[in-house]
């Protein structure tokens, strides 16, 4: 199979598709690959490493979405590639359909297909591409909420561990998966007297096994979530529901009661936010305020660390790239069941009912094109 490896273009993500390691595996299953010249210099990956993996330096996307069998992203294909997409062509990235109509009725339109990233499963129903995406998030999202609690950054002030006879900061953590998990574990790490919310009584016992002593797994509920808020000097948004539209689970009437110069980071911002008032945001333009809140919404969070994220991306998509490219779509999703559920749209058919269900389009069961 041609494989064609592109350059992202979102606004600052340096992230790319896949590394030169994962380009000689790919050649040592007998497919071509071709990478988007400097595609890789973001994540520390030049040219050069590339052409002795054995890829084939192309010199624009235009070409490599006319010559490729399968292209593969690290983000969803921005307008300006919707025109590029063929019918029948397999686009292999995060798409994250349900919070944006405009992508999701560009690949309607254009027939190709969609395999998301995001919703593919694993055999426990684990989510095993979005897993290391989000354990980079969940740490990131700390990283980010120490900074702009600083006063420089027209926050509170407040250091998260304290000091000697300093109370230390407050942290409610909204979901207890992966993201908050990491999230809580960070905060944890640095001193912070953090809450760690979920509704899964199991995850909970877990949560409250192996969380440090500083960390409170509690059963999430709105009155407890409209209680901590008030007492926060950070709260981080980690909930998912995987490709559907994430839950607004903290209002603007909340936030109003909030310390000012309090921080909210929203991971969930990607599948269109847990928090009323967020929006998508950058990491040229990272934040915003709202009622004396600060907000990050950045919707890209791992591509700010992208030698980290891309070879922790590639580490998880690769078995599955193989496997398409040995396979075909069709046959890797009969054998596979990963690649089943990764399937959001076949030839103009939404298989992913999360996503036809944002914009109330026609169902296509995914077996039935199977």
């Amino acid at each position: 199979m041609n494989v064609g490896i592109l350059k992202e273009i979102k606004v600052a993500e340096n992230r790319v598709a896949m590394t030169p390691a994962g380009v000689e595996t790919m050649k040592a299953h007998g497919h071509s690959v071709m990478v988007e010249k400097s595609a890789g210099e973001g994540s520390g990956f030049a040219d050069a490493a590339y052409v002795q993996a054995g890829a084939e330096l192309i010199e624009n996307p235009a070409e490599i979405y006319a010559r490729s069998e399968m292209v593969m992203h690290v983000k969803e294909p921005q307008p300006s590639e919707y025109d590029l997409v063929r019918e029948g062509q397999i686009v292999f990235t995060y798409f994250h359909f349900a919070p944006n109509e405009q992508l999701t009725r560009a690949f309607v339109a254009n027939k190709s297909i969609a395999i998301a990233y995001e919703t593919v499963e694993g055999p426990r129903g684990d989510l095993p591409l979005l897993t290391p995406m989000s354990e980079v998030a969940g740490r990131m999202s700390m990283q980010e909420a120490a900074k702009y609690l600083e006063r420089s950054y027209n926050g509170r002030g407040v250091l998260l561990g304290g000091v000697t006879g300093v109370a230390p900061a407050t942290v409610v953590v909204v979901g207890g998966g992966v993201v908050g998990t990491n999230a809580a574990q960070m905060a944890c790490g640095l001193g912070a007297k953090v809450y760690l919310l979920d509704m899964n009584l199991d995850r909970l016992r877990y949560l409250s096994e192996i969380m440090p002593k500083n960390c409170f797994p509690m059963m999430s509920s709105r009155t407890l979530l409209r209680e901590l808020v008030m007492e926060a000097d950070v709260v981080i948004g980690a909930v998912l529901v995987a490709g559907t539209k994430a839950p607004r689970l903290v209002t603007r009437e909340m936030l109003k009661t909030m310390k000012k110069g309090a921080v909210i980071v929203d991971v969930a911002i990607d599948q269109g936010g847990c928090f009323e008032t967020s929006k998508p945001t950058t990491h040229t333009e990272p934040t915003y305020e709202v009622d004396g809140i600060i907000h990050y919404c950045v919707a890209n969070m791992p591509g700010a660390v992208p030698v980290t994220s891309t070879m922790a991306l590639t580490n998880a998509t690769l078995p599955y790239a193989v496997q398409l490219a040995n396979h075909g779509w069709k046959n890797a999703a009969r054998h596979n069941h990963g690649v089943k559920t990764g399937l959001n749209m076949v030839h103009g058919s939404v298989t992913y009912k999360g996503v036809a269900d944002a914009f109330n389009l026609d169902y296509t069961p995914v077996e039935t094109v199977l």
